[in-house]
């Protein structure tokens, strides 16, 4: 969609660099001449050994599907039997037993930094529709938070301002596949990876030092150790160019890809003292297995609200999480709780609190350091239960030497059950999603979950799993194309007469409609919507 835009002025900027956008005079305060001179520099110095990263991923698939499975790999067997720990951790992250992540608007970031959780993962990624204006201003907005000069006033003139004590900053830029399409270095789209991460740091690291804390890091859709090894690089490069010690970037990495799982301990060894801990990023990772194996009918998966944790192949990935960061000295961390409280209805709320605390009770039980929630009113039940199982600040100590995953844990799939409700479920969280993304809004509840790019990527990846292997569902009958377009066309029609369009809704709901009707039904896969998709927002 293409939004509305601010008007653009005049801005003095590296002769090498290209701003394809508006840059009003906020824009000017941190898209300054040195800021952009020092992301393109990591740019030269990473953009081509990015793109060929992405082909060992291209290279990766073709040999998948030559039926070369992954495993752990012989070559560094020394690295997963050695005996090593990454460098110590720093004060502010020894205690991460609850972590909130969400977009990078003033009001949420406000309410996050005071929820009363341990971190705040500012998210550029999965939460977030990458607009140029979300991209800018959230970095803004950030700097703003790390000043501690944030707040937002509502409409109704409420005033919110940052609290005495608010939860440790951490970001997520955007994976390795992404580009900003408004920033050009040499004429060419620059890394998104490297936008957000680089205006971030050249802005807010000595910052945060001088506060006692530090430039954290998620790391989003990683497949390998060598792409953990250009993400070092790039931290020490980083911290070189600007003076900043070595070591003061952390980076918990995100394992939401089933090659990862299979790396952990070399992830860990190439980014050695800039690690901070590994996390169960459970809905990507349960779409990039559909997306590996897609041409494997038995990596099948059944209906998403059968894919719990309890699972084999999810479970077994969460144990042998825990087992590698432990044994390493960082942080094991749990996954996401998509459930969202529900205004207005006790009852289907505290539905959502009890599978929360199952979910959280789990991780605590198996060894986790903290987990992941969704909504400022899950941090005190998320907390609850770790406060009882984890007393301390973490149990790093505890190191799980009881457990043994195989490759055979990790592939291991559960039987594909899939229903027409299963069905129908993908089709409306895909479509209320993607018209919501258009929109420039990276995140929203729906069925009382909170749907991200993540789970929209599961929706639609599951439709083309179950199309193209002409799957069979519970009443016997083929999941075929023209019984899902039925299913689409209906689903389509009582959102939009649900939802009761707003201006500009009518165009963003049918781009929704075209990019789901590709994305399931091309023999093609495509890698990720929002390579496709990026295209339409400004």
């Amino acid at each position: 969609m293409k939004t509305l835009m601010r008007k653009a002025t005049s801005h003095r900027i590296p002769p090498r660099v290209e701003i394809k956008a508006p840059v009003n005079t906020e824009y000017k305060r941190l898209l300054t001449q040195d800021a952009m001179e020092f992301v393109a520099r990591l740019e030269k110095e990473f953009g081509e050994r990015r793109r060929g990263l992405l082909h060992r991923r291209w290279e990766r698939q073709v040999e998948i599907i030559a039926g070369r499975m992954p495993q752990f790999l012989p070559g560094t067997k020394s690295i997963r039997t050695g005996e090593w720990t990454v460098a110590p951790i720093p004060k502010d992250l020894r205690d991460r037993r609850v972590e909130i992540t969400g977009p990078t608007d003033r009001k949420t970031i406000i309410d996050a930094l005071n929820s009363g959780a341990n971190v705040y993962m500012a998210d550029f990624e999965d939460a977030n529709s990458p607009t140029w204006e979300n991209m800018v201003e959230g970095q803004i907005n950030l700097c703003a938070a790390v000043d501690r000069t944030i707040k937002f006033i509502s409409l109704e003139g409420k005033e919110y301002l940052l609290g005495e004590t608010p939860a440790t900053l951490m970001i997520r830029p955007r994976g390795l596949h992404m580009v900003e399409k408004h920033v050009l270095v040499d004429g060419h789209p620059i890394s998104a990876s490297i936008f957000d991460f680089g205006i971030y740091f050249y802005h807010n690291a000595r910052k945060l030092l001088e506060r006692g804390s530090g430039p954290y890091v998620y790391l989003p859709k990683l497949e390998s150790h060598p792409e953990a090894r250009f993400w070092n690089d790039i931290f020490l490069m980083s911290q070189d160019e600007l003076g900043i010690p070595r070591g003061s970037v952390r980076a918990t990495v995100l394992i939401e890809n089933i090659l990862a799982a299979f790396e952990m301990d070399e992830i860990l060894h190439e980014l050695s003292d800039h690690a901070g801990g590994l996390n169960c990023g459970r809905w990507d990772y349960i779409f990039s297995i559909i997306k590996k194996f897609r041409h494997y009918p038995e990596f099948m998966l059944p209906d998403r609200s059968r894919l719990g944790m309890a699972n084999r192949f999810l479970h077994s990935y969460s144990l042998l999480l825990i087992k590698t960061c432990h044994r390493r000295g960082v942080h094991a961390i749990g996954g996401m709780a998509a459930q969202v409280p529900v205004t207005g209805d006790p009852e289907a709320s505290e539905e959502a609190i009890v599978k929360v605390q199952a979910d959280k009770i789990r991780e605590a039980r198996d060894g986790h350091d903290g987990t992941w929630v969704a909504h400022p009113e899950l941090v005190s039940v998320a907390r609850d239960v770790f406060n009882e199982y984890m007393p301390e600040a973490n149990q790093i100590r505890r190191l799980r030497y009881d457990v043994e995953i195989e490759p055979a844990d990790l592939l291991s799939m559960p039987k594909a059950v899939v229903t027409e409700q299963g069905i129908r479920t993908n089709i409306r969280a895909a479509l209320i999603y993607l018209e919501s993304w258009f929109r420039g809004v990276g995140c929203v509840p729906v069925n009382n979950l909170m749907e991200s790019t993540a789970t929209a990527e599961i929706s639609r990846a599951q439709i083309w799993q179950w199309l193209h292997h002409q799957h069979h569902f519970f009443e016997n009958g083929k999941i075929t194309v023209e019984l899902y377009r039925r299913l689409l066309a209906e689903e389509f029609a009582a959102i939009q007469t649900a939802s009761g369009l707003r201006e500009g809704q009518r165009r963003t709901f049918t781009l929704a409609r075209e990019l789901l009707n590709r994305l399931t039904t091309e023999k093609l896969f495509p890698e990720f919507f929002t390579l496709l998709a990026y295209e339409e927002l400004d």
